[in-house]
């Protein structure tokens, strides 16, 4: 069995970008010498191994070139230049179903994808029944597929695709398909995998799913490998990247200088760890400094809500924002367990008797989560002058469950009584919480557990 089941060695892909559909006829017809198109490269000299057994995981941001190098190890895609080196029979997990023929039944659907994949028909009839169980949408399999709901289309073309047991499994956010109770089906499949020490290789949004199953992660830029380690080191470098706090350029330097001295002394890594320490030191110190409201505002560092709901009666105004991880960084993810801020800074145009501050959670379902306010916090801020710039900070421990939420702050308070907003953000900024455990319900009780065999 070789050492390492996916060899991406050096691999672009460019994309040849024209103006107008003529550009395109003129230069395949040999009409013009003169170059036409935009090099768009989708990749650029990427490199990694996944060693056989290993679980891969694959982040950045949009754009970054994601899918398109599954599309390259898959076979989907050729590359511009480089080459990919595979060692195992692989089952992808990307375009769900996009081999499947709309005319033809279910089960007709299954030996078709089977065939494709390089399977006989009777080793289709042997995983007939699991795919079937898995599925599980009962005499429609007998139906056309175009007659389907996409839920069962998509149940179907997973089904098919996790039953053939690889040696290598290729997925592209596939496990977040059909409803709640069929996504902990694929996931415990999944589990299983790597239990019996399949090779995957996993992209996903879900950075809880690749704090969870990831033994190393490769983080992606516009196509430029950024850099690769623990699943913990490389989730804190894509934060980073979200919100225009990671150096780009100075970090693809220090790959490059990295990657020079490894080709060039092979046999010095002891050395290259006793120096890793001190960078990562120096990494942390940097971590800690907040970036000074003269520089930028925080809230620029986030991807605002375009149909936020603001109002209120315009005495006070809510002029910047931010949630704060426990290393000081701006953030909108924030890690289960972990201690956080969020932070607004208000500037009151008139005089204000005791404002409160607040924020809220809710779910991507609108429900309110939790919340709290300096009122209910015992903070009692007195008069705001106009002119007067406060700022407020909360700082707690994340207990919310892995997942999306929304946040809400405002500026309040009570005149002659009556309650009053003076500026409200509603469903502002999305904060994503990473937990590689949940439990039942919003939130975790961090319960301590032993159990014992009474004698």
């Amino acid at each position: 069995m070789s050492e390492y089941a996916i060899v991406v060695d050096n691999v672009s892909k460019m994309y040849k970008l024209y103006d107008k559909p003529t550009d395109r006829l003129k230069e395949s017809l040999g009409l013009t010498r003169k170059q036409l198109y935009k090099e768009h490269y989708a990749l650029r000299n990427l490199d990694f191994r996944v060693k056989t057994g290993e679980t891969v995981g694959i982040i950045g941001t949009n754009g970054s070139g994601k899918s398109t190098i599954l599309k390259i190890i898959t076979g989907l895609l050729n590359p511009t230049e480089g080459k990919v080196e595979i060692n195992g029979r692989i089952s992808a997990l990307l375009e769900l179903g996009a081999g499947f023929n709309p005319e033809y039944t279910g089960i007709e659907n299954v030996y078709l994808n089977g065939t494709m994949m390089g399977f006989s028909r009777a080793e289709v009839d042997a995983k007939m029944d699991d795919i079937l169980e898995f599925a599980d949408i009962g005499e429609f399999v007998y139906q056309p597929v175009k007659t389907y709901s996409s839920g069962m289309f998509v149940r179907l073309a997973f089904a098919v695709a996790i039953n053939i047991e690889p040696e290598v499994l290729i997925v592209d956010e596939a496990l977040s398909v059909g409803d709640v109770f069929f996504q902990a089906k694929c996931f415990r499949k999944f589990e299983e995998f790597k239990k019996m020490g399949k090779t995957i290789l996993f992209v996903s949004h879900d950075l809880g799913s690749i704090s969870k199953y990831c033994d190393r992660v490769v983080l992606l830029n516009k196509g430029i490998k950024l850099a690769e380690g623990t699943p913990k080191d490389m989730i804190d470098m894509y934060k980073k990247l979200l919100v225009n706090q990671l150096d780009v350029e100075e970090v693809i330097a220090a790959q490059t200088k990295h990657n020079g001295l490894t080709e060039e002394v092979s046999e010095d890594s002891a050395e290259k760890t006793e120096d890793m320490p001190k960078q990562k030191e120096a990494e942390e110190e940097k971590e800690q400094t907040l970036p000074a409201s003269d520089d930028k505002l925080w809230k620029s560092c986030f991807e605002i809500n375009p149909n936020v709901n603001e109002y209120g009666n315009g005495k006070a105004e809510i002029i910047d924002f931010a949630v704060i991880d426990e290393r000081g960084n701006i953030t909108a993810s924030i890690e289960k367990g972990s201690v956080f801020k969020i932070r607004s800074k208000v500037l009151f145009h008139e005089k204000v008797q005791d404002p409160i501050f607040t924020y809220t959670f809710k779910n991507v379902h609108g429900t309110a989560i939790t919340g709290t306010n300096s009122m209910y916090e015992k903070v009692d801020v007195g008069v705001a002058e106009a002119g007067d710039v406060y700022v407020c900070t909360f700082e707690q421990e994340m207990s919310l469950q892995g997942g999306e939420y929304l946040l809400s702050i405002s500026c309040t308070g009570y005149a002659q009584g009556d309650f009053t907003v003076y500026h409200r953000l509603y469903d502002v900024i999305n904060i994503t919480v990473i937990s590689d455990k949940n439990t039942v319900g919003f939130y975790d009780m961090n319960s301590k557990v032993t159990v014992e065999k009474e004698q």
